[in-house]
């Protein structure tokens, strides 16, 4: 009788543990992101992993690169771009419908070396002065796809100053601009002011001015078919909360609308 007893009890603790529901392990997310979020994701992604469990992993390159990479079939769990390149992908259905966020905006801007004399920018014309007088200048190469340098080359444009500058322009291929002013071999940097804020020896000295300024938005949104939504969903949830709030605005981040 006892021996029955025992085998009936077994038998309904194996019936109620396999009505608990299976909890799922970590997990990892993949991220594809432009190089303007590096030095604010490195720090945003340990802090996410601590909280949920989950492990990030997560490629950095243009945005032109990306949604190269992302048409020519490419994914990620998230991916997080410049507004109108998410827009692009977007009508290539590469996202989960609905799942496109803002998530923080960060201005085209300039930078000189730390302790170096701060130049005037205010206006258009204060701009084309110090853009005149300065003996080198650097951005992102154009032709790479860097947003900061294919926007900037059409301010010195607008400025009728393409000839003028030519011959004391130096093109780098990413968010160098800002470590090349840190060195001393350009006098002036142009780049998203999140590549400027976190290099030690270079200073921010702002935004392009009045309607020539220009804010890139970056939005993030949950790659077609990936296999983490959930988890990607609350990345997004985290990068768009209160405390990756705080530390976007120390990185040079900003909120806005995007410029197209």
């Amino acid at each position: 009788m006892a021996k029955r007893l025992t085998m009936a009890a077994m038998l309904a603790g194996l019936l109620c543990a396999s009505a608990v529901p299976v909890v799922a392990g970590p997990v990892e997310v993949t991220v594809l992101t432009s190089v303007a979020l590096t030095s604010a994701m490195d720090e945003l992604a340990p802090q996410f992993e601590r909280l949920t469990g989950n492990k990030l992993k997560i490629g950095y390159s243009l945005i032109a690169d990306i949604k190269k990479r992302v048409l020519s079939g490419e994914t990620a769990d998230v991916i997080m771009l410049s507004r109108p390149a998410m827009d692009d992908l977007a009508k290539q259905d590469k996202f989960l419908a609905g799942s496109i966020v803002d998530v923080a905006g960060t201005p085209v801007a300039l930078a000189v070396k730390a302790g170096a004399p701060k130049p005037d920018i205010s206006s258009a014309d204060a701009l084309k002065k110090t853009l005149l007088a300065a003996k080198s200048i650097v951005y992102a190469d154009p032709a790479k796809g860097g947003a900061s340098g294919v926007y900037f080359a059409k301010v010195v444009e607008q400025l009728g100053l393409t000839e003028q500058l030519k011959s004391k322009t130096i093109l780098v291929p990413g968010a160098q601009a800002a470590d090349v002013v840190a060195k001393g071999e350009a006098e002036i940097g142009v780049a998203q002011a999140s590549e400027i804020v976190p290099v030690s020896g270079a200073q921010l000295l702002g935004p392009l001015p009045g309607e020539l300024g220009s804010l890139t938005q970056f939005t993030a949104a949950i790659g077609a078919g990936s296999k983490q939504a959930e988890a990607a969903k609350s990345l997004i949830q985290f990068l768009t909360g209160p405390s990756a709030a705080a530390l976007f605005k120390a990185k040079g981040f900003q909120q806005g609308k995007s410029s197209s």
